[in-house]
This record gives C-alpha cells, structure tokens and sequence, in this order.
C-alpha cells in the first residue's frame, strides 16, 4: 500500500519517547516525520540537569540532552517539524494528522509520544524557579538536595513516595497538605509515620515560593522560602526550605485523542504490552500512557519499543493487505481508494 502522498510515519511530540521512536524509525529507513509540539523535549527540557541517565557519568542540563536525542535522530533521516497536532482521524487508514499551522498529513502509522504535564500550583514563584529549587521530579532531583530542607506538597501516593525517597538525601522533609489527613494508602503513612526525617503542615498551602539571586549577575537563582498559609488560623509567614518538591497529580495530554482512541480514567491513552493502543497501526509510548514511573530512561524505552512495533506493523501493510490485517485484528476501520 506505498503512496508517495503518504507519510510511512508520523510522530506526534518531541519528549525522549518522541526522539527515542524518530532515531529507530530513521535507522529502519522510514523516513519519520516527528512534529514537535508547543515545547520540544517536553518535560525534561525544563530539567536543569539531569543525572540518572546512562551513560553520562558527569550528567548533563535538560536542554543539553533534547539536543543531542534530536541531534542523534536527525543524523539517521528523521525530519523535524516545529508545529503543533491540533487534530486526528484515526478511523481511516490512512490516518490523517492535522497541524495548528494548517498542514494536513496523511500516515500509514503513527506513535504518539504527547507526554503528561504536571499539575501546578500556580503561585508566584513556581514558573520563575522551576529547576532552581522548584521540583516535580524527586527521583531526578534529589540528589542535589543533599543536607538540604526540602518541602513536599501533596497528600497522595505520589507525594508520600517521592518524599520517602527524598528523605535519603535532605535533611528535612516536610509534607504540606491541604488537608488534616493524607489520601496516600495506610502503608505508606506507616512508612512516613516511622521516619524521623519527615514532618506535616497540616490544613495549609503554599501562597507563594521565594528566591534569592538571579539577577543577571552570574548567579542563579536559590529558592530560600516558602510562604505558607494556615487555612486554620489563615496565619501567613515564611517557611524557609531549600527546594520545593510539587506532587498534586499529572495531566496526561491526550484531549487530542479523545473519541479516537482507548483512554483510561486518568486520561492516560490505553496500551498493551508492546505498545499497541487500540487502533491498529497508532502506537504510544513514554508519559502519554505510563502513569507509574515517568522517567527519561523508561519514557526513551518505551518510544523505543513503540518504534518496533510501528516497524512491524508496516512490514505486515507490504506483505498483505489492510484488510487482511484488519480481519486479523478484529477491527473495522474503513480504507480509503
């Protein structure tokens, strides 16, 4: 079914499942088209450095390595689209993707790799200082909290978890909930109960997060404060604290899928094991479908399987027809003439 008018691949977004997918497609000569989304390399380009990737002893900024993952897959053929997925048609093959700049491709397969975005707080501060003290990742950042005071905010599994790992690393680890009593399962408020590293603020919030330096003398900016609010006693003051650690939930961005595709309760798109969504031929891979461990090692894995199987799946499309295929699947996605 080859068509010179149609892309033999297309993926939609540009984290390290994103890349990871357009380097192995490249490598298999397919030519991938890989349009980037509003803000290439997605989370991890706002990491100011990142030291739990192999293969990098001396670790290297966030922004260092979506250069290289793009570096790296445009040396192989991958092409780069800086423009933004506004819409898709998965109920015809082939698929139709549509841009916000008004192009319309049309794909034989296509991975998508659309991430998740972390929830935020929205005070001041937060933007400013995110990588600077400001944190939605204690796995990838804890380490630079060494001896240090941190401040997690967040009542859930997420929260308590991330703050059991920063305890290995900061001084002081203080959950702030909004709540006089954690959503988190027993056994973990029975592991943060017996650790002497971490305290609670109950019933407040974060107003706002202080900083001190960064201005344009060579030094970057240090998160000092914290301004909490006791919604009890409505007392407002500064708490001092070294990082903030942010763990209200994730946003899976997936609105664009809706209607199209599986998507679970979360919004997180469905896939099985090999990273098949419910349309044959659309694939997934990294945050956009991974709610467990969100990782750039796991996320790059992922697009990397995602990249397998799109192979795959287009070696079956020129050995046999697609509705050979559909059959196969038990699917009925009409074909286009």
């Amino acid at each position: 079914m080859t068509n010179n008018n149609v892309e033999k691949m297309i993926i939609v977004g540009s984290g390290p499942a994103g890349f990871t997918a357009a380097l192995y497609t490249a490598r298999a000569n397919l030519n991938p088209l890989l349009i980037t989304g509003n803000e290439i390399g997605g989370q991890v380009a706002i990491t100011y450095e990142v030291e739990n990737y192999p293969g990098f002893p001396e670790g290297l900024t966030g922004p260092e390595m979506v250069e290289k993952f793009q570096k790296q897959a445009e040396k192989f053929g991958a092409r780069i689209e800086y423009d933004y997925v506004s819409s898709v048609d998965f109920t015809q093959h082939p698929f139709t993707v549509s841009t916000a700049s008004g192009k319309e491709y049309r794909a034989e397969s296509v991975i998508i790799s659309t991430g998740a975005t972390p929830r935020k707080l929205g005070v001041p501060g937060e933007k400013e200082y995110t990588g600077f003290g400001v944190s939605y990742c204690g796995t990838c950042d804890g380490f630079f909290f060494r001896g240090k005071d941190v401040i997690v905010v967040g009542g859930g599994d997420s929260a308590l978890e991330e703050g059991l790992f920063l305890t290995k690393f900061a001084n002081k680890v203080t959950v702030v909930h909004r709540r006089d009593e954690l959503r988190a399962s027993k056994i973990l408020q029975d592991r943060a109960a017996s650790n002497p590293k971490m305290d609670y603020k109950w019933s407040h919030v974060v107003e706002r997060i202080n900083a001190s330096g960064g201005n344009g003398n060579g030094t970057p900016a240090k998160v000092v404060s914290a301004t909490l609010r006791d919604l009890k006693t409505n007392e407002v003051y500064d708490f001092p604290v070294d990082g903030v650690f942010i763990f209200i939930g994730h946003t899976p961005n997936s609105e664009l899928f809706r209607g199209q595709l599986e998507i679970d309760e979360a919004g997180y798109v469905i896939t099985d094991k090999r990273m098949h969504t419910s349309v044959h031929g659309v694939f997934a891979g990294g945050e956009i479908q991974d709610s467990v461990f969100r990782q750039v090692v796991t996320s790059a894995g992922q697009g990397a399987a995602a990249a397998m199987e799109a192979e795959k799946f287009l070696g079956e499309l020129e050995a046999q027809s697609y509705h050979e295929i559909l059959a196969e699947h038990g699917l009925a996605v009409p074909v286009l003439a």
